[in-house]
Parts: C-alpha cells; sequence; structure tokens
C-alpha cells in the first residue's frame, strides 16, 4: 500500500515482500515486530527513503508527521487493532501495522492560498498539487478531535478516519507480546528487547528518493531518538 502512495516505478508483490523478509532474517511467519527492520526492508524494496520516528507521534514530533502527510507522503504505524481495524489498546498483544495516506485537521479559517475547496464537501479543502502553499495552523495537542489521520490496515476494505490522539496512544503502549502467539508452537522473529524496543512509540516516514520527479519536502532528519 505504502508503495501505491509512493508511486515506485516498479510495483512489489507482497510475495516479494515477504521473500526479502525471510531472507534478511526480519520475519518467519509474516509477521514484523521491528520498525528498524521494516525501514530496511522499505529501503531496499521500495527503494524510498525510511526516516524511523522514536519517541511517539506526539509532542515535538507531531507537527513533523503532519507535514510529512500534508505533503503526501506515507506513515506506517505499528498499533493494536480493534475488531473493527481501529486503534485499540490492548499491550500490544493485538499489534499489526497501518498506513496513513493523509490527514484531516480542523482549523478555524479558510486555509491560506495553495488550497482549493472540494466540489462536494463544502467545507473541506485540499492543497493543489504542485502548488505552493503554507500549511495552517496545527490546532493544539490538547484538542480532542480535531485532528484525524486518514488510515488503512491490510485486512480492511476501506480508508478510516482515526482520531490522532487515539493512534498516538495505541503506538505508545505496544509493550507485550502477545500470549497466543507464545503458545502456538511456531517460530517468530522478535528483537532484542522484544515488542516494547522493536515497536513501542515508533513509526516509519516514507518518501521518494531524493532527485526523484515528485515533489516533496525530501529528506527529513531521524525524530527525537530513543537511544
Amino acid at each position: 500500500m505504502a508503495g501505491a502512495l509512493l508511486s515506485t516505478p516498479n510495483r512489489v508483490s507482497l510475495e516479494r515482500l515477504v521473500q526479502v523478509a525471510k531472507e534478511r532474517g526480519y520475519t518467519a511467519q509474516g509477521e514484523m515486530f521491528s520498525v528498524a527492520d521494516m525501514a530496511k526492508l522499505a529501503q531496499e524494496t521500495l527503494g524510498c527513503q525510511a526516516e524511523l520516528l522514536c519517541g511517539g507521534l506526539g509532542g515535538p514530533n507531531r507537527d513533523g508527521v503532519l507535514q510529512h502527510l500534508i505533503t503526501g507522503h506515507p506513515l506506517l504505524i505499528p498499533y493494536d487493532e480493534d475488531f473493527n481495524h481501529e486503534p485499540c489498546q490492548k499491550k500490544g498483544h493485538k499489534a499489526h501495522w497501518a498506513v496513513s495516506a493523509g490527514v484531516l485537521i480542523g482549523v478555524q479559517n479558510v486555509p491560506s492560498p495553495g488550497y482549493i475547496e472540494d466540489s462536494e464537501l463544502p467545507g473541506l479543502f485540499h492543497p493543489v498539487p504542485g502548488a505552493p502553499h503554507q500549511p495552517p495552523s496545527f490546532p493544539e495537542e490538547s484538542s480532542p478531535g480535531a485532528i484525524f489521520l486518514l488510515s488503512k490496515q491490510g485486512k480492511s476494505w476501506h480508508y478510516q478516519l482515526w482520531d490522532y490522539s487515539q493512534v498516538r496512544d495505541s503506538n505508545l503502549q505496544l509493550t507485550d507480546f502477545s500470549p497466543a502467539r507464545a503458545a502456538d508452537g511456531r517460530v517468530y522473529v522478535v528483537p532484542a528487547g522484544g515488542v516494547k524496543a522493536g515497536l513501542c512509540g515508533q513509526a516509519l516516514l516514507l518518501s521518494p528518493q531524493e532527485g526523484s520527479h515528485q515533489l516533496g519536502l525530501g529528506h527529513l532528519p531521524q525524530l527525537n531518538p530513543a537511544h
């Protein structure tokens, strides 16, 4: 899904992704409990830039994440998946990956030049592709329901709008390996330090390689490293 959003020249099949991940020792069954390994897999197979974000989606990292999404580049987020694919808090027992393809931000005023109003939904504005535009002023982090991520989990048929704070909180509590998986007799690749070290408070910002023909903000520095 992220490769499609990046418009990579060559589509990479799921089978190829799993094959490379197994060859590199990142996975045994298709699981991926390391954001760092996911970054290396994305760079090798999609030919993109993959920036590892540590320290969670909130605080000083929030504006960088929002600016990345406004630019039109995907975000990969590990989180606990509820029965309806939305974020929940199960201490990592339901850990899955989601891709965010955009963001919906509630603002008080009409955005500055560079945005166009949706033809079907009055009050909804989109950045004009290729046109210079200033990102809107982001709501305070304490404002509930002001920011939503347009996200999709692999088993879902449709994109959903998830409250940013719920995604942030789900991502921050990935600490334990699922007891059900631990007891199923199968072998899984879990990084040193477990699920907490591999997933908790981490995400990936994917963008095209510098020098490509696509428009974007380019290379973002690693944000708030935990180590």
